[in-house]
């Protein structure tokens, strides 16, 4: 898909579609108006006899309206003006591009980021626009042996902005939508791979991969045998039962000049599939399972938008695979695992695998004497239960991090909740065998996980996104969402100083 930027009056467009909206009722936007005009009223009239009402999510497809040099003018329902908000924006770009690439019109002229979005500027409509695009156009068929293309598919888009001195503000925000949408397709790509051919091993190989496709980036990989020489038992546990070998893989970025930062680590568990272990999951739903290294395919993702940007940055990378299955050697409820850090955890359920996998990674990052970590994991389905499908968990004891990381999460509209991290919850993971249990029982579930992570990740800031109802959906949209690829790429940019503010 080609994105550009340009800037001129809609008459003189020559493209097989132009883009315009209309606004609830029947009221037609400055570029709208101006088509209109020259057209000598055809598009109002057509309104007036009640073709189209401005409804949101209404289009109605136009050919060859008088004066206007453009094959096709493609009008879009925005809604009520006054009430156009950033999701409604996005969906009514979803909208536009699906239209388009089901009648034909391979490349068009979109107007629709001159539309009024309250407190939201011309960089943030056109990036929200790319990335928009990019997902409504991705589909995963790599497993499908008869599947329908579209016939004519979109292949250009052109946003025109109001005026030439916003022209170079689009075409950053076009480098930046894409490097974000080329980050979460990689998420995606990974996490909708079925679980026979993600393991472990499949993690390192797509990490090795894009380190050998970007000179800014630097590969390690750590089977079973350099986790235990390093003492990291409690990951190991986990993986015990599996015949797939439990493989951490670590990647490094750093810009030039940025070599004696200390970096920002980011960690995502990487569960390649999650049966419970010998705490197993009922039956229904399992399949979805695969998903639960989300968290790793969104860390794999955010390092491919890091690599295209090239921020002046230093960051390291962890996936931390692994897989949860029922065997003679699994790991039991009763058992008292020594982590990598020497405190013990009493496993009360072997389905609560996540945190004692990450527990050990979080010890592991000390090494880099880091900035700041932050570690997204699919952990909790208490977090479905406390915040649906639609936003994040954000758990953070540091105010400034879980500030910025909410920030992030507003700009990128890939959005996050906070929820607290008190003392008291603390008391829930009390053990009369070990220095913890790795459950607090049945309340705050999303709280006493994020506790548990904590008493790992005492010697730098830390944040955790809980991200068990963000990474993926169910039922007929089934499939990886990429997030928080967004999010966490929005937070990188603000970091590195990229953030554009007109």
């Amino acid at each position: 898909m080609e994105f550009s930027v340009k800037s001129g009056s809609p008459e003189k467009q020559r493209s097989a579609c132009i883009v315009v909206g209309v606004y609830e009722p029947r009221r037609l936007s400055p570029v709208a108006e101006q088509l209109d005009k020259i057209s000598d009223g055809y598009i109002s009239a057509l309104l007036r006899r009640g073709d189209l009402e401005g409804k949101a999510g209404q289009v109605l497809l136009l050919h060859h309206v008088p004066n206007v040099l453009s094959e096709r003018v493609l009008l879009v329902g925005c809604g009520k003006e006054r009430e156009l908000n950033e999701r409604q924006y996005r969906q009514i770009i979803t909208k536009t591009i699906n239209t388009l690439n089901e009648t034909g019109s391979m490349e068009a002229v979109c107007f629709l980021p001159e539309l009024h979005v309250k407190s939201r500027n011309t960089y943030w409509k056109v990036r929200q626009a790319v990335e928009a695009t990019q997902e409504s156009l991705y589909s995963f068929t790599n497993y499908k042996s008869n599947f329908e293309e579209a016939r004519r598919p979109l292949r250009k888009l052109v946003f025109n902005v109001p005026t030439r001195r916003e022209l170079a503000v689009g075409e950053k925000a076009i480098q930046h939508g894409l490097a974000v949408a080329k980050g979460v397709e990689q998420a995606k790509d990974v996490a909708n791979q079925p679980p026979n051919v993600c393991n472990p091993e499949y993690l390192a190989t797509q990490a090795a991969q894009l380190c050998k496709d970007f000179d800014n980036l630097s590969f390690s990989r750590f089977g079973e045998k350099e986790l235990e020489e390093i003492g990291m038992h409690s990951y190991l546990a986990v993986g015990r039962g599996s015949a797939n070998e439990s493989v951490m893989s670590v990647m490094e970025y750093c810009a030039p000049g940025h070599e004696n930062d200390k970096p920002i680590v980011l960690i995502g568990k990487g569960l390649t599939f999650d049966s419970g272990g010998i705490s197993l999951k009922p039956g229904a739903g399992m399949d979805e399972m695969k998903y639960d290294m989300g968290g790793a395919a969104g860390i794999l993702g955010t390092m491919r938008s890091l690599a295209e940007l090239q921020l002046p940055i230093k960051v390291v990378g962890i996936l931390a695979g692994c897989e949860n299955m029922p065997a003679g050697d699994a790991y039991r409820p009763g058992d008292i695992i020594t982590t990598m850090s020497g405190q013990t955890v009493e496993v009360l359920n072997t389905d609560a695998e996540g945190r004692m996998v990450l527990c050990d990674v979080l010890t592991y990052v000390e090494r880099y004497e880091p900035e700041l970590v932050i570690d997204t994991a699919t952990l909790t389905g208490a977090c479905v239960i406390a915040l649906g499908h639609h936003t994040s968990g954000l758990l953070s004891p540091h105010n400034p991090l879980a500030h910025e990381l909410i920030n992030s999460s507003d700009l990128s509209g890939d959005k996050a909740w906070r929820l607290p991290l008190g003392e008291e919850y603390q008391e829930q993971l009390q053990s009369n065998f070990a220095d913890m249990a790795n459950i607090g029982g049945k309340g705050a579930g999303t709280i006493t996980a994020a506790c548990f992570l904590s008493r790992f990740a005492k010697k730098y800031n830390w944040a955790h996104l809980d991200i068990a109802g963000t990474a993926w959906k169910s039922g007929k949209d089934k499939g990886a969402t990429g997030r928080p690829v967004p999010m966490l790429t929005q937070f990188l940019l603000s970091r590195s100083g990229q953030e554009i503010d007109e």
